[in-house]
């Protein structure tokens, strides 16, 4: 009798402890549709990105797969997602996080009458699943980039222009975290061979996305609102909190991630604010604030270092890190390398896109380039010269201040279209180059053979991304 209690103690003992593991498990719902589900895949069970997920992250982790083909967010859409049987069992399944991928099947013709109730459908979902017992963690998944306007009646267009912007609306008023896989796949079109679907190495891609985004080490971001003592304006970019306020007289942004890395990075947008943001918009993804101070039209003249200056100072009493990413876009360049020459120790890394470094070239236009009358002058007086012949000795761009800007030892990555007809390459990004390498600096170029001066960045600006995290040890 003793042994038979002994043995039915052990038994009860491994029952026990093998379902103390089995809910020790971090437990990930994957909601979407037919992408999610592994439509078109030749084994979906270990192809579909939840699969592939499950194996990035191991035995820790359980992955699910609650994709249904043709899924919509809406209510009343053709084929609701809460009317399937996947919702339930998503609800059902203790989840510890839930990565939301709607939207796609919503953008076809036949649901469009009943757009305007996408919105509320989708913040009624996101609050049921916040509801849960286990209080998960809700992020919102872009849909991919669909490069077709009419195949399975999905539109690429309607998708990128009225669907995404209601999409990242929502992860701002619901404080939602959201991943851009828009842009991840702009540049993929070869792995979609129906368009819409992409194929195995595709469905990689969005599982190695996750499984970075899982493992990137943050923590809550507390707003730094209350630290400005300025009347601050509240607003939404692209999802993500944005402070507007006024410095010294001159406009200023912060935009706050959701999460924060170690260190609390940021990235220093010199001009053009939201102008092709999508390199900005990654790196807030990934815990890095974004920050502009604007000092337009000053070309990078002592005003606008001072100014410069202060605002980098005031950021710093914020906690900032010590070294800030700079970014430059066209004449934003001059802005960037000008300051980083006066202060090589702040910076961690620059990216410059088809950025003017001669002002002589642009907007001097005294090269092959046209120029701008009209900026030109306004560089004159910025600089206190009188007349052209006067301006020729300037010697203040960032071309002429080579030995200054190799003194930070940061690695300079530019972004440029090889026939840029506005600000030449040959004038600009490759004497730069050349001088910079010649000085013992740290930089490359990514061209862009049929490139002009616009678009800027790059559609999926991975590896501009890329180059950052690693500059910055993120």
């Amino acid at each position: 009798m003793k042994t038979l209690f002994k043995y039915c103690l052990i038994c009860a003992f491994w029952l026990f402890a093998g379902q103390v593991y089995a809910q020790s498990k971090f437990r990930i719902a994957c909601v979407g549709n037919s992408i999610t589900y592994g439509s078109g895949l030749k084994d979906r069970s270990t192809e579909s990105y939840p699969a592939r997920l499950q194996a990035l992250l191991g035995s820790k982790y359980e992955v699910l797969n609650f994709g249904v083909s043709g899924a919509t967010m809406l209510k009343k859409g053709n084929k609701p997602y809460w009317n399937t049987p996947e919702y339930q069992q998503v609800m059902n399944s203790a989840p510890d996080l839930v990565f939301i991928k709607l939207g796609t099947n919503d953008s076809k013709q036949v649901n469009r009458e009943e757009m305007p109730g996408f919105e509320t459908d989708y913040k009624d979902m996101v609050r049921a699943f916040k509801g849960l017992s286990t209080k998960p963690r809700v992020v919102l998944l872009l849909p991919i980039k669909a490069f077709s306007d009419e195949k399975f009646g999905i539109s690429g267009t309607y998708l990128r222009e009225s669907m995404i912007p209601v999409i990242q609306k929502i992860a701002f008023d619901e404080q939602l975290e959201i991943l851009d896989l828009y842009s991840l796949f702009a540049d993929k079109e070869a792995l979609l061979a129906d368009k819409i679907h992409p194929n195995a190495t595709g469905d990689n891609f969005i599982a190695l996305r996750l499984e970075s985004f899982i493992k990137q080490q943050t923590k809550q971001t507390k707003s730094v609102a209350a630290k400005l003592k300025t009347p601050v304006q509240v607003g939404s970019f692209y999802g993500y909190e944005s402070l507007k306020y006024s410095f010294q007289g001159r406009e200023a942004r912060i935009v706050q991630p959701k999460k924060v890395a170690k260190g609390m990075p940021w990235i220093w947008r010199a001009r053009f604010w939201g102008h092709e943001p999508q390199t900005d918009i990654a790196l807030l993804e990934r815990g890095f604030y974004l920050v502009y101070c604007d000092v337009a039209e000053l070309f990078g003249n002592a005003e606008s270092i001072r100014i410069w200056n202060d605002f980098y100072a005031s950021l710093q009493k914020m906690g900032f890190a010590k070294k800030a990413v700079m970014e430059g876009m066209s004449r934003g360049g001059v802005y960037v390398y000008n300051w980083a020459a006066a202060n090589p120790g702040k910076v961690a890394c620059v990216y410059a896109d088809n950025p003017v470094l001669d002002l002589k070239s642009w907007p001097g236009g005294k090269g092959q380039g046209p120029g701008s009358k009209e900026s030109w002058a306004t560089f004159l007086k910025d600089y206190g010269y009188q007349t052209d012949a006067a301006a020729m000795a300037f010697k203040g761009s960032p071309i002429d201040q080579i030995e200054a800007i190799v003194k930070g030892k940061y690695p300079m990555l530019h972004v440029c279209g090889d026939i840029d007809e506005v600000v030449p390459m040959a004038e600009n990004s490759l004497p730069f180059a050349e001088k910079i390498k010649l000085a013992g600096g740290d930089i490359q170029i990514i061209h862009k053979p049929e490139g002009k001066h616009h678009p800027h960045s790059l559609p999926n600006p991975q590896v501009i991304v890329d180059f950052i995290l690693k500059a910055t040890g993120q």
